[in-house]
């Protein structure tokens, strides 16, 4: 491991249970990477195809970087974010590169600041951290890097020794990129989850057409309730032949229902006709999580809850870049009220698999490990964008561990569209995870032995479960 990246890294102080962490961690730094919920794109996988520069590769698309980048004044125009209606922005990649670095120490102490330094030294061999006088030679041996083959989308896939990764495609898309990589003979597994926001949410932008165009792939009759959960049957079905084993449903709250057939017919009636009542848009979504998890109890399909975010919240950004700008903000989540309904209805049941994630860290101890501490069907996801970092990860297992225990939790997974970091944040997630059974051993909480297990089911094995990989 390069000078970026001390061997030490989040271990404990103390020598003794520092010791144990890094014993712990020895044993599954190695382990393969399953990667079951994210958001890389397939079309690199199908086509193979070198990487753009390395300001399009690590700068332009990542979130992470361009909101704190804009934070401090940066405009979004001059990192090469594109506009919606296709106004210039900087397209020269050494520019965006040269203002990135002149503005990298913004990321101090930040887990942005700890997965960059991984992908320079363990990606590309750099071993100096990046400075606006270092900036063009670090992009001249990173370019240089991505124009080799052993740079390319499957032979980084290989190195990585990633077993597993799991795209998320929208309800209405064709797949086309699945099919390639299934097609091309590559044995690399890439699979797709369902992601159905586009046609549940009546707020989601373009739902009125989104719900014709269902129809249209599917040849039910999107017009009515029963052809409506006959369309969301067949879309699943299809996303499971190539190689699906979850949906994933982004709702700003955790909000479920648990209707009856004839007045859930008389809600999507209203919804679908243009009538809807105020608080109907809420009560849609809530019912039509409730209809996910009776759909996964027939067809298998893991269901993954990500609510909590107040999504573009800048009104003016939003109209000018789009969705997925980093104006995604954190709100107050209510889980134990708001999963009653569905809960009610499903929560008994053993052969269902509910994956629950939050972004508001006061529900963990509260509401989160409590439920998914009882519920046969309930799971709680790994810490998830604001707080997948060190510090998230340390406080989810200190306020989760003590009621949901570690099996009622589903290991890592990454959910990130920077492919160049998966390795590392998966690293930190391990040596997280070891330094936190570390402490439990010379506490005398737990044998070494345990947490040699234990160390394995959260780095590998418990994704794997979860997710039915």
């Amino acid at each position: 491991m390069s000078s970026l990246i001390d061997p030490d890294l989040l271990f404990p102080v103390d020598e003794r249970t520092r010791s144990v962490a890094r014993s712990l961690y020895g044993e599954v730094r190695n382990l393969p990477i399953v990667s079951p919920h994210g958001h890389t794109d397939p079309r690199w996988f199908a086509e193979n195809q070198p990487f753009p520069d390395p300001a399009q590769l690590l700068i332009v698309p990542d979130h992470y970087v361009f909101r704190m980048l804009f934070s401090q004044g940066v405009r979004l125009e001059d990192l090469g974010v594109p506009t919606v209606d296709g106004t210039a922005v900087e397209t020269d990649g050494r520019k965006i590169w040269r203002r990135f670095a002149e503005h990298f120490y913004l990321f101090r102490g930040t887990p942005t600041r700890m997965w960059f330094d991984y992908v320079l030294s363990d990606v590309f061999g750099i071993d100096k951290p990046l400075t606006p006088a270092n900036a063009d030679a670090h992009y001249d041996s990173i370019a240089a890097s991505l124009a080799t083959d052993a740079f390319l989308p499957r032979a980084l896939f290989e190195r990585f020794n990633i077993e597993v990764i799991a795209t998320t495609e929208s309800a209405l898309d064709d797949l086309r990129w699945h099919k390639a990589i299934r097609d091309s003979g590559w044995t690399g597994r890439v699979i797709t989850a369902y992601r159905p926001d586009s046609v549940v949410d009546p707020d989601f932008d373009g739902f009125h057409g989104n719900l014709d165009r269902l129809g249209e792939i599917t040849g039910c009759d999107t017009g009515s309730w029963s052809g409506y959960l006959d369309a969301h049957r067949a879309r699943r079905a299809y996303f499971k032949g190539l190689g699906a084993t979850s949906s994933d449903h982004g709702h700003p709250t955790a909000e479920t229902a648990n209707l009856s057939d004839s007045a859930a017919a008389q809600l999507f009636d209203r919804v679908r006709s243009g009538k809807a009542e105020p608080g109907d848009a809420a009560l849609f979504r809530a019912q039509m999580l409730t209809e996910m998890a009776k759909m996964s109890l027939d067809d298998g399909l893991v269901l993954q809850i990500h609510p909590g975010s107040w999504r573009n919240h800048s009104a003016s950004m939003f109209a000018r870049f789009g969705r997925d700008k980093g104006f995604d903000i954190p709100t107050r989540t209510d889980y134990v009220a708001a999963l009653k309904p569905l809960l009610d209805r499903v929560g008994t049941e053993r052969n269902l698999s509910v994956i629950l994630f939050t972004l508001d860290e006061s529900s963990y101890a509260r509401e989160l490990a409590p439920l998914a501490g009882v519920y046969p069907c309930l799971r709680l996801g790994p810490p998830w964008w604001f707080h997948d970092s060190a510090e998230g990860m340390r406080r989810f297992r200190e306020m989760a561990t003590e009621t949901a225990g570690f099996y009622n939790t589903v290991g890592f997974n990454d959910d990130t569209r920077a492919f160049p970091s998966i390795p590392a944040r998966h690293d930190i997630a391990r040596r997280v995870d070891c330094a936190f059974l570390a402490r439990l051993v010379t506490e005398h909480r737990l044998g070494e032995d345990e947490a040699r297990e234990v160390a394995q089911e959260l780095a590998y094995t418990l994704a794997k479960k979860a997710y039915r990989l």
